[in-house]
C-alpha cells in the first residue's frame, strides 16, 4: 500500500516565537541558548544569526566569536512548550499517526485520512496554513511517499516552505548531485569514511552495490538503501515519553560535595515541576557527574512511583554519596525515567505516604508547584533554593 508521509518542522521555532512577542527583535541576529561567557550551547538561532555561521548545538563561545554582536537569550522553554501543544492540535485533528521528534517537529501518516480530507497535498498545505493562522508562526511542510523523503521534502524550500516528492525516482533525482551527507543516517566521520573511498556525490552510492560499502558493516546497506529512495521506518505514533531530566553545565568547575548537593536540590525542583505539568511519574532516578577532564558519571536508584521534589532529591542525594569525588565537576545532572502516567497508577511512592511529615512537606511542595502554575513559573521558592539559585548563579 503506497503511504502519504507529512513532515512538519517550525522554522527556527524558539527564535520565532520571542520575535513574534516582540517585534523589535524582528530582521536580527537572536540566538537563543546559553548566555556568552558562560558553557553551554546554542539552542536556536533566527535564520539572520545563520549568516555568520552560527547554528544548533554549537558551543556558544565559537558563536559569539562568530556574531558577538547578536542579540543572546535563554530559553523559555515554558512558553515554546506551550506553543507547540497548539501546533500537535492543529496536526491531530488530521490523523493520529503522527510521531513527535521534538517540539517543534514531527511526522504524520496522512494513508488513511485521505477519503476525509482530500490529498496529502491538501492536507499539506492546509496544515501550514493554520498553524500561521493560529499560532503566528511559520512552518516548512514536505510531503512524501516515505518518511525519508518527507523530511527531504521539508527542507528542500526552508523557511516557510512547502515541497512534494511523490515518488522514489522523483527522490532520486532531486539528490542525485548533492554531497553524501544529505542522506539520513551521514554523519561527519561517516561522510568522511564515503568520500575517503570515492563516494562524494549521492550519485555515486546510487550506482554502488552492498560489497562496495562493507567497510562500513550494516550502517552501509541502510545508507545505500536510503541513497536509492528505500525507507521501511514507519510512522510510530504517540510513544510515551521515557524521561524527564535537567543538566547543567559550569562556567567554574566545581569542587566542593556540598556544591553539588546545592544543585541537586535546585534541580530536583525543576524536574518535579515538569513532571507535575505533564501529569508524569517515574519509578527511577538518574545523578548524572561529568568531570572537568569530560569523563561521565551516572548513578541510578529505583524505587516507588514518584513526582515529588523531596523524594528525587533524596534519592539523588543519596546516589551523590555513592561517588567519591577526585575531580572537579563540570556538569551536573538529574532526570526521572521508566515513566507512568498518574492516572494509570494513582499514588506517589510508598514512602512518601506512610511519613505523616513528609505528607506535610509534599503538601507544600504541591502548593509551590500550583503557585508557581497559576501566576508563573518560578514565583515562589523555599529558602533552601533561593540559597542553591544564589550560589548556582556564581558558576
Amino acid at each position: 500500500m503506497e503511504r502519504n508521509i507529512i513532515h512538519i518542522d517550525m522554522d527556527a521555532f524558539y527564535a520565532s516565537v520571542e520575535v513574534r512577542d516582540n517585534p523589535s527583535l524582528k530582521g536580527k541576529p537572536l540566538i537563543i541558548g546559553a548566555m556568552p561567557g558562560t558553557r553551554g550551547v546554542v539552542s536556536t538561532c533566527s535564520y539572520e544569526a545563520r549568516k555568520y555561521g552560527v547554528h544548533s548545538a554549537m558551543n556558544i563561545k565559537d558563536a559569539y566569536s562568530l556574531c558577538p554582536d547578536g542579540i543572546y537569550m535563554v530559553p523559555n522553554i515554558r512558553k515554546y512548550a506551550m506553543e507547540s501543544e497548539k501546533i500537535h492540535k492543529i496536526m491531530e485533528s488530521y490523523t493520529d499517526m503522527i510521531e513527535y521528534v521534538s517540539l517543534d517537529e514531527g511526522y504524520m501518516d496522512v494513508t488513511a485520512s485521505l477519503k476525509l480530507f482530500g490529498s496529502a497535498e491538501k492536507i499539506g498545505r492546509e496544515l501550514k496554513r493554520r498553524v500561521f493562522e493560529e499560532t503566528g508562526l511559520t512552518c516548512s511542510v514536505g510531503v512524501g511517499y516515505s518518511m525519508l523523503a518527507a523530511k527531504t521534502a521539508s527542507e528542500e524550500k526552508k523557511p516557510d516552505g512547502f515541497f512534494v516528492i511523490p515518488t522514489r525516482e522523483a527522490f532520486k533525482n532531486l539528490i542525485k548531485d548533492r554531497s553524501v551527507t544529505v542522506l539520513f543516517g551521514v554523519g561527519k566521520k561517516t561522510a568522511q569514511k564515503l568520500i575517503e573511498k570515492g563516494f562524494e556525490k549521492v550519485a555515486d552510492l546510487q550506482s554502488a552495490n552492498e560489497n562496495d560499502v562493507r567497510f562500513l558493516g550494516n550502517t552501509g546497506v541502510e545508507i545505500l538503501k536510503h541513497a536509492n529512495g528505500y525507507d521501511e521506518r514507519v510512522v510510530k505514533p504517540n510513544e510515551k515519553q521515557k524521561s524527564v531530566g535537567r543538566e547543567y553545565t559550569f562556567q567554574s568547575d566545581l569542587t566542593k560535595r556540598e556544591e553539588i548537593d546545592e544543585l541537586i536540590h535546585f534541580i530536583s525542583r525543576q524536574v518535579s515541576n515538569q513532571l507535575k505539568y505533564k501529569d508524569l511519574s517515574g519509578k527511577t532516578v538518574t545523578l548524572k557527574l561529568k568531570y572537568a577532564d569530560m569523563t561521565l558519571v551516572t548513578r541510578s536508584k529505583t524505587g516507588g512511583y514518584t513526582n515529588s521534589a523531596k523524594e528525587i532529591r533524596s534519592r539523588a542525594t543519596e546516589l551523590l554519596g555513592q561517588i567519591e569525588l577526585k575531580k572537579s565537576v563540570r556538569l551536573v545532572g538529574v532526570s526521572v525515567s521508566n515513566m507512568e502516567g498518574e492516572e494509570e497508577h494513582g499514588q506517589l511512592s510508598f514512602e512518601d505516604m506512610i511519613k505523616v511529615e513528609d505528607d506535610k512537606k509534599e503538601k507544600i511542595d504541591d502548593m509551590i508547584f500550583s503557585i508557581n502554575k497559576n501566576i508563573g513559573k518560578g514565583s515562589l521558592k523555599t529558602g533552601k533554593e533561593l540559597l542553591a539559585e544564589k550560589n548556582f548563579r556564581k558558576y
